[in-house]
């Protein structure tokens, strides 16, 4: 068991408090919310029963595949790219420029909305208008500034979640027999836990969202008070890995500066700090972050593989 896996919640708190204090002095703060919010995805695909990995959706990023189990994933009991239009659509109104600063270049690489509309239209009309209520509830006001109010907004927003009645989807058959079916086989506890970033900081634990901090697992306890605890630890583990994580954001965005001998005019060192969130992009799309020419993005990438 590691310090991390027994962390109180004074402690969790304190190393939350450290990283979001962090965010707002580090010249790394956008490279560590652009990767925060793919880990954020990540998660939340996992509770959707469509596990992936962060590299699957930096190759989606990139142009280099389509949606991750876009092909293989026809079982799937939702699309990775519902998932992952919908975790964006969280942050669509921050008032936290430097996130809204960072939502923006990744849809001027990849456009989630557009995506979601050809690849999973159908989850789109199934869970849109249930994660819009949920975001409402989840955005009220809290009574206090504590992780048990969170857990019973939370238990709150899981009663809303509930499906239908059962009789609710009696049908009759083409033989006239009266079936009763039960409702669709969608876990919808991920649509709770992406709104869980943005309550911490309505709560007041963060004074941004930051998007990693998902929290939850697949399954409720059975109280708020346990919920409380489990969120205690939950925070505790992703502070000290988001730390651990912008440590290395810092040291490799200072190597850059050393390693490439451009000019100041260059545009090498941006590109090469956009590929630390964002690796392996294409030239069309290095070429509309950093409004060059198909040529000049060709020329600013060989220059990166291949530093003199």
């Amino acid at each position: 068991m590691t310090r991390t896996d027994n962390l109180r919640a004074d402690d969790s708190l304190l190393l939350l408090g450290r990283l979001d204090g962090r965010l707002h002095g580090s010249p790394c703060a956008d490279i560590f919310l652009a990767r925060s919010r793919l880990e954020g995805a990540t998660v939340l695909a996992g509770l959707a029963g469509v596990p992936i990995a962060v590299r699957d959706l930096q190759d989606w990023i990139a142009g280099r595949t389509p949606p991750p189990r876009a092909s293989e994933g026809l079982n799937d009991p939702i699309s990775v790219a519902a998932v992952f239009h919908l975790a964006l659509s969280r942050d669509e109104d921050l008032k936290d420029s430097l996130g809204r600063a960072t939502l923006n270049v990744l849809r001027t690489v990849l456009d989630d909305r557009t995506e979601a509309k050809v690849y999973a239209a159908e989850d789109l009309a199934h869970f849109g208008p249930m994660w819009r209520q949920l975001r409402t509830v989840a955005d009220a006001p809290f009574p206090s500034g504590d992780l048990l109010s969170v857990a019973n907004r939370i238990f709150q927003l899981f009663a809303l979640t509930e499906p239908a009645a059962p009789g609710s989807w009696d049908v009759v058959s083409v033989d006239g027999r009266a079936l009763e079916l039960p409702p669709r086989g969608r876990d919808r506890n991920w649509l709770i836990a992406a709104a869980v970033p943005r309550m911490l900081c309505r709560a007041g634990f963060t004074t941004r969202v930051i998007p990693s901090f998902i929290l939850m697992s697949k399954f409720l306890p059975p109280s708020p008070a346990d919920l409380a605890e489990t969120l205690a630890q939950a925070i505790g583990r992703t502070a000290h890995a988001g730390l651990r994580d912008l440590d290395a954001i810092e040291r490799a965005a200072s190597r850059i500066q050393t390693d490439l001998a451009v000019t100041k005019r260059s545009k090498a060192p941006l590109l090469a700090r956009l590929q630390l969130a964002y690796p392996g992009l294409q030239p069309a799309a290095v070429a509309r972050l950093l409004k060059v020419t198909p040529q000049g993005a060709r020329k600013l990438l060989a220059s990166l593989a291949h530093p003199s």
